[in-house]
């Protein structure tokens, strides 16, 4: 008995002492998990929930041209609707950033039927010191402090459903 406890305990250590160590440059969330992202453009908030509580609300910036969904490639405007976040780029040069599954299938048929690309590589990221205080300066991404944008991509995984509306 007590053989089989030295060998439990020996791979358990085994295993912690194999873990990869926690990456410093990243701050670590151990909070509720974040289920679900709600974009409001007008009032220039977004807001993090798990389930049905709000565990945290930022202010944005969005695309120079705010005002309606996300049509074409360099309209200036953020989307509209439902995507999820579908990669993470911790070497953004916007300090982070979170990638937003523009363009679906809707997307692509509405530009193609106006002759266009749909854009694409729409994120949540920094802002650029050159760029605070600016509103409405990215091209259709939405913006927030990269302290701010540091606690959401600690809080936010691959796959979090976002809404964003009018």
């Amino acid at each position: 008995m007590i053989t089989r406890r030295l060998m439990v305990a020996g791979a358990a250590c085994g295993l912690v002492a194999c873990a990869k160590p926690r990456d410093p440059k990243f701050k670590t969330y151990d909070g509720p998990k974040i289920t679900q992202i709600n974009v409001f453009k007008e009032q220039r908030v977004m807001q993090l929930l798990s389930g049905d509580e709000l565990v945290k609300s930022y202010d944005i910036e969005m695309g120079f041209a705010p005002k309606g969904h996300k049509q074409v490639s360099g309209d200036g405007r953020t989307p509209e609707g439902g995507y999820r976040i579908n990669r993470r780029n911790p070497n953004s040069k916007f300090h982070l950033s979170l990638g937003i599954s523009y363009p679906n299938a809707r997307d692509v048929a509405n530009a193609r039927a106006l002759g266009q690309s749909p854009g694409g590589d729409i994120f949540i990221h920094g802002t650029p010191k050159e760029y605070i205080d600016e509103p409405d300066w990215t091209w259709g991404c939405i913006a927030v402090s990269d302290a701010e944008m540091e606690d959401i991509y600690a809080m936010v995984g691959t796959g979090t459903a976002i809404f964003i509306v009018p």
